[in-house]
């Protein structure tokens, strides 16, 4: 096979002819496969012409361009082998088809290092060089239990640094509450106003920064503007303050490798905000927000769609708004911004 993917000549088409630095460089162009994941754990039906499976999924993101996945989940339909794949089987379908790992979603139990070693090895075995949790490190709104978090996290941190690989965790929107941490206590003991402090902020101060990244979910961190702007200080008076997700991650841009490049229109019936959408058919500013943290060749933005899979009614949704965001992606240049 040749060793130039076709898609690397469509890349290029996309590429020439546009002024200034791609926003998102083409290598570093990914997408989590939780996007797809209609189409990887279903049972290919040829004779309606729909694929299913790894292998199908990769073929189709490598021939949009996409050069790099995050997973969420390692198994398929046992339909296409008569028995579920192996992780290595995985690895050797990237690279049949110029695909690298630039992470994973697990679910981590903090007092199982057993089970984390495991996830470490098939982390290693597939290539990845982070590997991480979308979980809360606690849904408390109290420092001690953060810190009790903070405590596991640099501890399995270690772990997988010894293993090559770097831990990091993923944001929803309530990591970016208002801790309680100032004012009155309850009957409990615990307080019951804020200094300002918002629970990831904190946490950030509490983890070895050699031990423990992030990734912005960068829809997300606007949600979190939009629900989290006033609290209650310590006299009682009500105070706003409105999260900034570009300086959230400029303040420490080491510790932000990677990215879920997710857009969303603006719905105010929804709690959120926003309604998801494909990438640069929204207004969340994506393109502003990668723009300004810099640092192109050490980003891995993957684009994420919660809400692409279609069900059966509309079984090619995913991968066409996948290609849909491909192409917004790449388009993205420095300094042009629609």
């Amino acid at each position: 096979m040749s060793l130039i993917p076709a898609a690397a000549y469509a890349d290029e088409d996309l590429d020439k002819g546009r002024r200034g630095e791609p926003t998102v460089l083409p290598g570093n162009r990914g997408i989590i496969l939780y996007t797809v994941r209609d189409v990887i754990t279903r049972a290919p039906d040829p004779a309606s012409g729909i694929g299913g499976g790894f292998r199908y999924a990769f073929e189709q993101l490598s021939h949009m361009g996409y050069k790099q996945v995050e997973f969420a989940g390692y198994t398929q339909s046992t339909s296409i082998l008569g028995r579920q794949i192996t992780p290595a089987e995985i690895r050797q379908l990237m690279d049949d088809n110029g695909l690298v790992a630039n992470g994973s979603h697990i679910s981590i139990d903090f007092t199982n290092p057993d089970a984390f070693k495991q996830q470490l090895d098939i982390a290693a075995t597939l290539g990845m060089p982070y590997l991480g949790t979308p979980s809360i490190p606690t849904s408390s709104r109290y420092k001690a239990d953060w810190a009790k978090a903070a405590d596991g996290f640099n501890k399995f941190g270690a772990l997988a640094k010894a293993h090559g690989i770097k831990l990091y965790q993923h944001n929803h929107h309530a990591e970016y509450n208002f801790l309680l941490d100032a004012g009155p206590k309850d009957a409990n003991g615990n307080p019951t106003a804020s200094s300002g402090l918002r629970g990831l902020e904190y946490f950030f101060t509490l983890t070895d920064p050699r031990l423990v990244w992030f990734e912005m979910d960068i829809f997300w961190g606007y949600v979190a503007q939009h629900r989290y702007q006033t609290y209650t200080d310590k006299h009682g008076r009500t105070r706003t303050s409105i999260f900034d997700p570009i300086r959230a991650v400029s303040e420490r841009s080491h510790r932000f490798p990677l990215f879920h490049v997710k857009d969303g229109v603006r719905n105010d019936n929804n709690p959120d905000g926003y309604d998801m959408v494909p990438a640069g058919t929204g207004v969340v500013p994506l393109q502003k927000f990668l723009d300004s943290i810099g640092d192109r060749a050490y980003r891995h933005p993957n684009y994420e769609q919660d809400n692409a899979p279609g069900g059966t009614a509309k079984p090619g949704q995913s991968l066409e708004f996948s290609q849909t965001s491909y192409t917004n992606i790449a388009g993205w240049r420095a300094g042009h911004h629609h």
